[in-house]
């Protein structure tokens, strides 16, 4: 069955949390103008699948198991201009929102949002609009100067903030060298560059910081 004017719109989830991915399946299958035409748990699943089944609209996670979800979106827009992408994720929309719209990706909504939600973003962002919640719409319209915005994860480049959320869950030197592709010295110095932009006395206080941000993240 289709509806209105017979367009079913295809969607490629991904998601590295198996319960999430089936709970998107579950949301979007008795409607009938969206279809879910695949679904990935990684990064690199997730760009592959772009590749092969063309969807309509990526549902794509900001955080994944093997590479940041925004170096995802950076790879699929560089090989699929039209296609349309949503974040969906639990992080801060303020810090994400616009690192995802930069890179070319067309909304972001939280996980905690109720289901009809999801769903009106996802037909928002297939209709060509570009999704934000209302608080996030208040911000970008906000008479505040751009500097008085500014705060310190924002001065941070979209790989080093992925280098902030894995020392956060415990990730060694050696382990984010493995994932990004870089020597663990590489990412030594990487977080040298990070502690003083954070402007933070030491590496011990770096790791605190990251450990306390991502718990305020997933509350």
């Amino acid at each position: 069955m289709q509806t209105g004017n017979g367009k079913v719109s295809k969607i490629l989830i991904v998601d590295g949390y198996p319960i999430f991915r089936q709970g998107l399946v579950q949301i979007l299958s008795p409607h009938h103008d969206v279809s879910v035409c695949g679904v990935a748990a990684t990064a690199a699943q997730g760009v592959d699948g772009a590749s092969r089944l063309r969807p309509d609209l990526v549902l794509l996670d900001v955080s994944l198991p093997d590479r940041s979800g925004l170096e995802a979106i950076k790879k699929i827009r560089g090989k699929h201009s039209e296609m349309k992408i949503l974040a969906v994720s639990m992080h801060d929309e303020t810090v994400y929102a616009p690192r995802v719209l930069r890179l070319g990706g067309n909304g972001y909504i939280m996980k905690r949002e109720e289901p009809a939600e999801v769903l009106s973003a996802i037909r928002r962002v297939l209709g060509g609009e570009t999704y934000l919640s209302p608080a996030m719409l208040a911000r970008k319209k906000s008479k505040i100067p751009r500097s008085r915005e500014i705060r310190p994860l924002d001065a941070l480049t979209d790989s080093q903030l992925e280098i902030v959320e894995l020392l956060g869950q415990g990730t060694t030197y050696a382990e984010m060298a493995a994932r990004l592709g870089q020597s663990a010295l590489a990412i030594v110095s990487e977080c040298e560059a990070i502690r003083k932009t954070l402007r933070l006395r030491s590496e011990n206080a770096l790791i605190r910081y990251a450990v306390h941000w991502l718990e305020l993240e997933i509350k």
